[in-house]
């Protein structure tokens, strides 16, 4: 179960601002890639799941399977099964989705096919996002800085996996308080903003 923090800000004038408060901190920035994936017949989304294919700075790439998410007062609960994938593989299956029925060694895809019925009539590649991720550590807390690049918009967002995130959320608030950052609770995942086409309003 990924248990996350997830707050979004308004503009890319508070994105910046945020950015600048946080700059003391920052660790990494990470260049993601998001494409996801679905049966033909729908066999994944109509029961609350997605398998996505993450790039990482187009060197490193990642095989997930999300589902049952749960998103209530900034916080965000689901199911999440994850594994390394080639990329060379990864950018094949973007072209040819068929491809990923043929990975064997993949436990992702043993789920999706026995657990969800995936491969009797094929798998459809629904297209993704960008997502420009910078890391920060503070307060013992891992904190990731998004700007998430969609055909129809820009949205921005703070994210915390967090074992504890109500405790942690008042933490993150009071920090966003204290510094005059506006935000709000996010409704929504990044995938659910995809599939709807639109931006949630602020």
């Amino acid at each position: 179960m990924e248990v996350e923090i997830k707050l979004r800000l308004p503009d890319s004038a508070t994105h910046q601002k945020l950015s600048n408060v946080l700059s003391p901190f920052h660790t990494k920035t990470l260049i993601q890639e998001n494409i996801f994936f679905d049966g033909t017949n729908k066999e994944l989304t109509s029961n609350l799941a997605v398998l996505r294919i993450r790039f990482y700075n187009l060197e490193r790439c990642v095989l997930s399977l999300k589902a049952k998410p749960v998103i209530s007062g900034g916080i965000s609960r689901m199911e999440e099964h994850e594994e390394p994938f080639d990329p060379a593989l990864g950018r094949a299956c973007i072209a040819e989705p068929w491809r990923l029925l043929s990975v064997d060694s993949s436990t992702v895809l043993k789920r999706v096919r026995d657990e969800y019925g995936v491969g009797a009539n094929g798998v459809v590649c629904l297209g993704g996002f960008r997502n420009v991720r910078a890391v920060h550590q503070w307060q013992g807390l891992k904190l990731e800085l998004d700007e998430t690049n969609y055909d129809f918009g820009t949205s921005y967002e703070l994210e915390c996996e967090s074992s504890d995130p109500e405790t942690h959320k008042k933490l993150l608030e009071d920090f966003l308080q204290e510094n005059g950052i506006s935000y709000s609770y996010s409704q929504v995942s990044k995938f659910a903003v995809f599939q709807s086409r639109k931006l949630p309003e602020f």
